[in-house]
């Protein structure tokens, strides 16, 4: 296997999905909260059908600290670099959720990624009043930019920290972080001159656990906004209600000239569509899964949909229900009117998940990742680490797995790859917890087009 760096991208999603298949795959790899002593690693995952060590761990980053909670990361530049041939695809921006630490590792040599530098807590705190980094996405101008949800003590509503080309601190990105009650996740759209971001809660009430009276206090998330690209200010609000409780991952179409995108609402279990008309934004609900009664539970179990993605094309949507246990695979050719092409059951607490080679899948679909060509969606199970212990104690001694499932693109469907699994319970120095995933050659949720 070849040990490559991309460049910065590709002209157009059109272009992307005719690239070469991903041969390797990145995955956080937990320990933080699992009772292992051992710092969180970046593994590298074979996942070329064709080489003897498909389906298999291949190479293990360890970071230097323990107790960081590595959780989403991203590149140093994307396609929104693509004209730029100064720039390359080398460095991934790995955060720690929990300690505020963030790792630049340099993956020149794609097999065998390492560390290039750490940025500190403390440099972050004193420099930006800013902790709890989640969401990493590169900017056109070659700085990265990373959402933050909370400020140095934790609090809401955290803000948007900016790394220069030498991943040096160069502030704050947003004018008014006080227009908004809470952050999460964020996508910029140029061409509309918007920026749409969401809400979780803050970082002292999310950390601990999960605890239902924080929802009718007030204290997790309900809101999108969208702010002028240019100007770095919130222009709109759109309150969800109680109809759109924590929403998470938010995606806009690939296509740069349009205004459609998805924001699903966890703990509400739906997804809403947005748009632009009349030059003000609409927000409407389009999905809604219900929830299930479940013996040993107070109230009825929300399916808790936790990440969704587009494919590159545009014409599906998917989404993971990460209680329920189940993927699904809308097509959205009609951004309003999304219709279920696909379903298929990866753990779960509703216990309708097949066995994968001989094994109990625990957890549920958590994290997705899909090919450029839109034809293979991959899955791993770790949510957060005390909500995983929470709601999948199990995973403790188990570990989490990754998937893949193979997604038909021409009527719509999906089945799990028989071949394909790869058993974080088996990890050398014990069991471990994959989280989100990225290619060398980009993908579907870290690439934006200008």
């Amino acid at each position: 296997m070849a040990h490559e760096c991309c460049g910065p991208g590709y002209s157009s999603p059109e272009v992307a999905m005719h690239a070469e298949s991903e041969k390797l795959l990145y995955t956080i790899a937990l320990y933080t909260g699992s009772g292992v002593e051992e710092p969180d690693y970046l593994a590298t995952v074979d996942v070329d059908p064709h080489s003897l060590t498909y389906s298999q761990v291949i190479h293990r980053l360890p970071m230097p600290y323990i107790g960081d909670e590595l959780h989403h990361f991203g590149w140093n530049t994307c396609s929104s670099c693509h004209e730029d041939i100064r720039k390359s695809r080398r460095f991934l921006v790995i955060p720690g959720i929990r300690s505020s630490r963030i790792y630049i590792v340099d993956s020149a040599d794609s097999q065998a990624p390492k560390i290039h530098k750490v940025i500190e807590p403390e440099d972050i705190k004193t420099k930006v009043n800013l902790t709890a980094p989640h969401t990493v996405h590169c900017l056109a101008n070659g700085q990265v930019m990373i959402s933050m949800l909370g400020d140095g003590e934790g609090n809401a509503p955290g803000g948007f920290l900016l790394l220069d080309e030498n991943f040096d601190i160069a502030g704050r990105w947003e004018h008014q972080a006080e227009a908004m009650q809470f952050n999460y996740d964020f996508w910029y759209q140029p061409r509309h001159n918007v920026m749409v971001s969401s809400e979780w809660a803050a970082p002292k009430t999310f950390y601990p656990g999960f605890n239902l009276e924080d929802v009718s206090a007030g204290n997790y998330g309900q809101r999108l906004h969208f702010w002028d690209w240019q100007q770095q200010e919130i222009i709109q609000t759109a309150d969800l209600g109680t109809e759109g409780l924590i929403p998470l991952e938010v995606r806009f179409h690939h296509n740069p000239d349009s205004t459609h995108g998805y924001v699903g609402a966890a703990l509400s279990s739906n997804i809403w569509h947005w748009y632009q008309h009349d030059e003000q934004w609409q927000v409407n609900k389009v999905i809604d899964v219900p929830a299930v009664e479940l013996e040993g539970w107070s109230f009825p179990v929300p399916s808790l949909i936790t990440d969704l993605l587009i494919s590159l094309d545009d014409r599906y949507l998917y989404f993971s229900n990460w209680l329920h246990g189940d993927i699904r695979q809308y097509d959205i050719s009609d951004p309003g009117h999304p219709q279920l092409t696909g379903q298929v059951w990866c753990g779960g607490l509703l216990g309708n998940s097949p066995e994968v080679k001989g094994q109990k899948l625990v957890g549920g679909p958590q994290m997705l990742q899909l090919s450029l060509d839109g034809k293979r969606l991959y899955v791993t199970s770790s949510l957060f680490s005390t909500w995983d212990n929470q709601f999948y104690p199990d995973m403790n001694k188990a570990g989490s797995y990754m998937l893949q499932i193979n997604c038909d693109t021409e009527t719509g469907g999906l089945a799990i790859e028989e071949n394909f699994y790869v058993d974080f319970g088996k990890e050398p120095k014990g069991a471990a917890r994959a989280h989100e995933m990225r290619y060398p050659g980009g993908d579907c949720t870290s690439d934006i087009w200008v």
